[in-house]
């Protein structure tokens, strides 16, 4: 049984946790004594007695302002398929957090609010959605019940939004008409939208096609060189870490990277065992035939579709720190395993999240806003872009005083 990972994204009080709470209830996820809790800690309670967005605002903070802080994770399975929901925040200062959960997901579900159809961040995560690379996006226009489940109403909303989703170049996007409080055409579809002729939200889940598409490239990064020591293992040199994507035999030729040096693959193990090859996604321990200065963020690839090595780096960058970024500001730059001392060197332009079009950057970058810079790393990066192969083409900023995360990387 595969596994569907999908992230829902709206603003506030759209109902993203309240749809959640709504698949899993009716879907039957709810174990009895979570019920109890629920119905025991409910304010606003539907007709069955309990509040639904509940299930998934789990932090204290949460539960007191009614409001989505941190990524919510939730699990739930039916005949068909598992499913992993990750609930997004809604306010502005949050959209860090959900950018957590987009980059995970194999799609997004926005939530529209009839009443006020597309807003700012209707668009803000459509551009997250299209800067990820999401294959599939669905837009589930909530609160129907609350116009009277009126099909102009929908398909205004549709109109517009497919307006926005044929600029960010989103070209599967399916609609739904739904109340989440309701449970219209959550699971089940509703008498009270029969001028709507698909399926329930859920069956879409259940029965849409996931990309199986791998990643271009077969990338190994070494997380940490095993040298044992001891009698039984003196000359034991082992490179530990995970594939990234594609895959690797025994036998195989390979580049090191950055330092531009061939050897062959000698041995593969995992948990302990020899084995003929291994697959994106598996830890590994790779030995190969030579003695090699091999350390922790170096790449092995094979000859087909090599990645880039380049000091000089195209980004885009959604910006996620209460300071501003300035040209000419320092970080360290995170890439998986790598870590390297990185400068902003230009920032070339900003994407206006209302309009949609690229804008001068004058002035500072502030939090939330989405920017091409230029990036100079003080010691060569092994990289894909972001389009080719996403786990490659993918990196974060952070401070070097507070140790925080300032930026998401898509490298282009």
């Amino acid at each position: 049984m595969d596994i569907l990972r999908f992230i829902t994204a709206g603003s506030v009080d759209d109902g993203k946790s309240t749809l959640i709470g709504r698949l899993l209830y009716d879907s039957k996820s709810i174990l009895q004594d979570q019920l109890e809790v629920l119905e025991k800690h409910s304010k606003n309670k539907n007709e069955d007695g309990v509040d639904l967005a509940l299930l998934t605002d789990g932090l204290r903070a949460e539960r007191e302002q009614g409001i989505t802080i941190d990524v919510a994770y939730r699990y739930f399975a039916t005949s068909k398929r598992k499913f992993i929901i990750a609930d997004a925040p809604g306010h502005v200062q949050y959209t860090r957090n959900m950018i957590t959960g987009a980059s995970n997901s194999d799609l997004m579900v926005i939530l529209i609010d009839a009443r006020k159809g597309v807003i700012e961040q209707t668009r803000r995560h459509s551009i997250i959605a299209s800067l990820l690379k999401l294959k599939k996006v669905v837009v589930a226009i909530n609160k129907m019940d609350m116009v009277d489940y009126s099909e102009e109403i929908f398909e205004d909303i549709r109109s517009d939004y497919s307006k926005i989703a044929e600029n960010l170049g989103l070209n599967n996007v399916s609609y739904f008409p739904i109340s989440a409080l309701k449970g219209d055409n959550i699971v089940s579809l509703s008498s009270q939208t029969d001028w709507y002729q698909g399926p329930s939200l859920l069956e879409y889940l259940e029965n849409v096609e996931l990309n199986e598409d791998s990643d271009n490239g077969n990338r190994f990064q070494v997380q940490y060189v095993i040298r044992p020591q001891t009698e039984d293992l003196h000359d034991y040199r082992g490179y530990a870490g995970k594939i990234v994507s594609g895959q690797f035999q025994k036998g195989d030729t390979v580049h090191v990277l950055p330092a531009g040096i061939t050897t062959q693959i000698s041995r593969i193990e995992i948990n302990g065992i020899e084995t003929d090859e291994a697959f994106e996604g598996q830890p590994v321990v790779l030995h190969i035939s030579d003695d090699l200065d091999i350390s922790r963020g170096d790449f092995f690839t094979t000859s087909e579709q090599l990645p880039y090595v380049e000091k000089d780096i195209d980004v885009l960058l959604c910006w996620l720190d209460q300071k501003s970024l300035q040209p000419g500001n320092k970080y360290l730059l995170q890439h998986h395993s790598r870590l390297l001392k990185a400068v902003v060197k230009d920032i070339d332009y900003k994407i206006n999240v209302n309009t949609l079009v690229q804008e001068k950057a004058e002035g500072e970058i502030k939090l939330n806003e989405i920017v091409k810079v230029t990036l100079r790393t003080a010691q060569p990066l092994v990289f894909d872009s972001f389009i080719n192969n996403k786990r490659t083409g993918s990196a974060i900023l952070v401070d070097e005083t507070s140790n925080s995360t300032v930026a998401a990387c898509i490298i282009q």
